[in-house]
């Protein structure tokens, strides 16, 4: 079938104009579009060479209310200043992209009101699904169970239950981990910088702190000093650290988060102590420029990488339509990395 000539570049491209230079019907050029398996492959060759030829973009929106299913996922993170929440963006983004899926970033700010307008935003934007980290304080997920929509959502580091898909890391074995890690150095007096306690994850990690001090023959309230802060930058690690000193200077610190921990060590050197030969520091999370700082900190990792990846994984699967899915909730371990900020042992290149 011989293409009929082009149509004048004026205005933006029509789905017309595609079907005028393909030399086929409207119908077929949105079959192809969202419906490509309805097509005769020679006929679809003929469309999508048109499409390329006249720079054509479908309209999302119309895509989605025809039937096709939405190329748009949602990320809902608590705060899009920590880079731990964009390293897990920039994971999740990469692992959909081969699926030719986007990402639309949105920021709760830890607050539940503005999560639920955005999950009605989302929802309103019929975005395929969303990816979630929750911002309620809540030890379950029933909230998330009546979202609008039905919009399918996989939570990130928060426990799912069965009732919804969920991946999470250990954050209580992460707490343990970081007090271990300092008893086994002969630090007895330490402290715990968290954000907010509303925020289940340093909730969890600090519990997991006193729950080790407990094993060791150690009461956590003799021996565990903790301070909440309301946000989860540098800013307000080094109030917290600041605050801190003011009652004393502790034998080590653990922040929980490395953000908190880069705030600390400001405070500590900003007091004339030196780290780690007056206060050893330990933080979480091990961004990628925790092992660059000033003083290479030793950290907590979680696997950022297996993390996005799981959970887009999730969620393709269970915004898919198949009603044999069944939800999943993928527990991760996190991982003690030791450097110079808690250990003078360790060499400069460490």
């Amino acid at each position: 079938m011989a293409a009929a000539e082009g149509p004048s570049p004026r205005g933006p491209v029509r789905l017309r104009d595609v079907a005028q230079l393909a030399g086929v019907a409207t119908g077929t050029v949105s079959n192809t579009i969202n419906h490509p398996e309805r097509v005769h492959p020679r006929t679809r060759t003929l469309v999508q060479d048109a499409i390329r030829e006249l720079g054509f973009i479908p309209n999302q929106q119309a895509r989605v209310l025809m039937g096709a299913a939405s190329n748009v996922i949602g990320l809902v993170v608590l705060d899009v200043e920590s880079p731990f929440y964009m390293e897990t963006a920039h994971t999740i983004e990469r692992a959909v992209r081969e699926s030719d899926h986007v990402v639309m970033l949105c920021n709760s700010e830890g607050d539940l009101d503005r999560e639920e307008a955005l999950l009605s935003m989302l929802a309103a934007q019929r975005v395929r699904g969303v990816l979630l980290a929750p911002a309620t304080p809540e030890s379950h997920a029933d909230r998330y169970l009546d979202l609008p929509g039905k919009l399918p959502v996989v939570l990130i580091d928060f426990d799912g239950g069965e009732h919804q898909c969920s991946v999470a890391v250990d954050n209580f074995l992460g707490g343990r981990l970081a007090i271990r890690h300092l008893l086994d150095l002969g630090h007895k007096n330490i402290a715990f910088i968290g954000g907010s306690p509303d925020l289940r994850q340093f909730a969890r990690r600090a519990a997991g702190a006193r729950q080790e001090m407990l094993d060791a023959g150690l009461d956590p309230k003799q021996h565990l000093t903790e301070v909440s802060v309301s946000g989860i930058g540098i800013r307000d690690g080094q109030r917290a650290a600041e605050l801190l000193l003011d009652a004393g200077v502790p034998d080590a610190i653990f922040c929980g988060n490395d953000m908190l921990a880069f705030g600390a060590y400001r405070a500590l050197v900003g007091a004339g102590l030196s780290v780690p030969d007056d206060v050893a520091l330990v933080g979480y999370d091990d961004i990628d420029f925790a092992k660059d700082w000033i003083m290479p900190l030793t950290s907590i990792r979680q696997p950022i990488d297996d993390l996005g990846q799981i959970a887009a994984e999730l969620l393709l699967e269970h915004s898919s339509g198949d009603e044999q899915h069944v939800h999943r909730h993928v527990i991760l371990e996190p991982e003690l990395v030791v450097r110079r900020s808690s250990d003078q042992r360790r060499s400069l290149t460490d």
